[in-house]
């Protein structure tokens, strides 16, 4: 998956796109980070996204 998503960003196409990391506080109070690789157009929207702390991975 890894080695697809960076083959992509060295394309022509991957300038539209972006890796954004966002800190979230789980319910323990501590922060995780958060990791997506997001369409330029759609970086606010992502950072906007309220998180539920109770929520895993």
């Amino acid at each position: 998956m890894a080695k697809k998503t960076v083959a992509t960003l060295r394309t022509g196409k991957g300038k539209e796109f972006a890796k954004v990391i966002k800190p979230v506080k789980t319910a323990k109070g501590t922060y995780a980070f958060k990791e997506a690789v997001v369409h330029i157009d759609h970086v606010q929207d992502f950072l906007k996204e309220k998180e539920n702390p109770t929520d895993k991975k």
